[in-house]
Order: structure tokens, then C-alpha cells, then sequence
């Protein structure tokens, strides 16, 4: 079967970094796109939207925020985040501020700490950190001001969370994948479940285990923010027909958080984990201590 013509790269923002996208496969060798490449890019352009608000907020908050993408792997999300805020966007200002990424695997630093350095990117950083070196590291800001893990598998999401809590993160945006834990606990506690409460039914099936288990593990750490002072919204990252791991969780801290909120939300919490047989989880979803 014949192969697509590529198409002309008229879509593409001015400045951008074509040697960037080539490197990310956006753009083909000839630096041009296909269909594929083309629905990728738009995706991009779909994320950066939501996140382009916060660092112009951190950047109003303050003269050089920090945003650390926690897991960064290949660190796809920090060089389009820089390329288009620092070389687009605001090509015409001087701005001080970094984005860092953070990854567990040594090789996947070294290559995009070389690629910064050939971009001439002089504002990103990387760190070769597991999760609990992250957390105490002196290499890191003690503050930062935004937190990112897109596509944090299984409880990489919950890392982010601790780290962009014990970071004091203004905001944290997060796409969790295939996450497991929650339907795990779930599944060796059912029988017990299903004596106890019809609301076991839901998780009664393997399958229907494995998507319940997603969806409440979500719905946790939603609260888990909110019981911490955050404010949270929930929305689709793309279409349904691109990606079913498809959830974007943003949570932003206003400056002064309402206590009250924060009790309710930390009182719903605990009542959901023991209503679900997951109490002995309190500790994952790091439930601040009520009044």
C-alpha cells in the first residue's frame, strides 16, 4: 500500500525548532509531516494549551520559576514545553526560568542532555534521581512551581504528587497510565468485599477490576490534592479515538486555600478508602492529619 503524501509544514509555529521535531519524530527527515505526524502534532499544540496559562502565572508569581517534569523518560514533554514558551511565545523576552527533567535511567538523561546542549536549550537541566532521591536531592530547588508526568505509569503519578507536595508545587499536571496497585488490593480483598457490600459488584470481574481500579485510583488522588489545598480540574488530554489513557488531572494551588475545603475533601477521602476495603492505603494517598 502506497504510503501518504507527506504534507507541507505550514502548521508549524514560527521558530519553532525544526531540528527538534525531527529529533521527536514529528517531522520526517525531508522535515516534513504525514497524517500521522500531523494528529501528533496537534496533540502537542492541545497539551501545551493547558499548561502555557501556569507558566505564565509562575512566571507573574515570580522572576525564574521552575518546572520539573518527574519522570521525564525521553523527556518529550520538557523540550516541547521549552521550545514552544522560550522560543516561541516569548522569543522577543529575556526569561530566567528551567525546566528539569527527572528520570531513573541514566542513558535516557545523557541523550537529552546532549540534544539540549546541541539546541542550544541552556535552560533545561536533567537528573539522573530514583523517586526518594528526588524527593531529598540538594541538586533540586527546595520550591518549585510546576509539576508534570504525562504518561506516569502505575504509581509514577503518585511520586510526581509527593514530590510536587513536598516542593511546595503552585501546580501540578498530571496523565496517569496503567495503573495497577489499587486493582490489585481490590482484587485480594473481594471476597471480604462482596460479603460486606453490593458495591463490590463493580469490581466483581477481572476487567471490570482492572478499569474500576483505574477510575477510584484517579478519583483518590483527586482528593488527596484537594485535602492538600488544591484546586482540581479534570478533563479528556485528547480524543477518545487517539488514546484511552486519556485523563488530565491539573491542580493548582490558589494563595490562600480554604481550610474548610481542604478538611472536607481529607474527611471524603478516608470515608472512600474504608468504604472501598482500601484503608490500608492512607499512606499512598497521603492524607494530611484532621484538626
Amino acid at each position: 500500500m502506497a504510503k501518504p503524501p507527506a504534507l507541507p509544514i505550514e502548521e508549524l509555529r514560527p521558530g519553532q525548532s525544526i531540528e527538534l521535531l525531527k529529533e521527536l519524530h514529528i517531522l520526517t527527515r525531508e522535515g516534513r509531516l504525514n497524517q500521522d505526524t500531523r494528529r501528533k502534532l496537534k496533540q502537542v499544540y492541545h497539551l501545551y494549551q493547558f499548561i502555557e496559562p501556569l507558566l505564565n502565572q509562575a512566571f507573574e508569581a515570580r522572576p525564574a520559576p521552575v518546572l520539573v517534569d518527574h519522570g521525564a523518560g525521553k523527556s518529550y514533554l520538557g523540550f516541547i514545553l521549552y521550545d514552544l514558551f522560550f522560543n516561541v511565545a516569548h522569543a522577543d523576552r529575556k526569561m530566567e526560568g528551567r525546566i528539569i527533567g527527572v528520570e531513573t535511567r541514566a542513558e535516557l538523561v545523557n541523550k537529552s542532555s546532549e540534544l539540549a546542549q546541541r539546541l542550544g536549550f541552556a535552560r533545561m537541566d536533567f537528573f539522573n534521581l530514583s523517586v526518594q532521591e528526588a524527593n531529598s536531592s540538594r541538586e533540586l530547588p527546595a520550591v518549585v512551581d510546576i509539576v508534570t508526568a504525562l504518561h506516569a505509569c502505575d504509581t509514577a503519578t503518585d511520586d510526581a504528587i509527593a514530590f510536587g507536595l513536598a516542593h511546595q508545587a503552585s501546580h501540578m499536571v498530571l496523565v496517569p497510565c496503567c495503573q495497577a496497585e489499587v486493582a490489585g488490593v481490590l482484587r485480594q480483598s473481594k471476597a471480604l468485599s462482596l460479603k460486606r457490600t453490593p458495591l463490590a459488584e463493580l469490581w466483581r470481574h477481572p476487567l471490570h477490576t482492572r478499569e474500576f481500579g483505574s477510575q477510584i485510583t484517579n478519583v483518590l488522588r483527586c482528593l488527596q490534592l484537594q485535602a492538600h489545598g488544591y484546586e482540581v480540574t479534570v478533563t479528556e488530554l485528547v480524543g477518545w479515538e487517539h488514546s484511552m489513557k486519556n485523563e488530565l488531572i491539573i491542580a493548582s494551588r490558589p494563595r490562600q486555600p480554604h481550610a474548610g475545603n481542604s478538611h472536607a475533601a481529607a474527611e471524603r477521602l478516608r470515608a472512600l478508602l474504608a468504604e472501598m476495603g482500601l484503608s490500608g492505603m492512607q499512606e499512598r494517598f497521603a492524607i494530611p492529619a484532621l484538626p
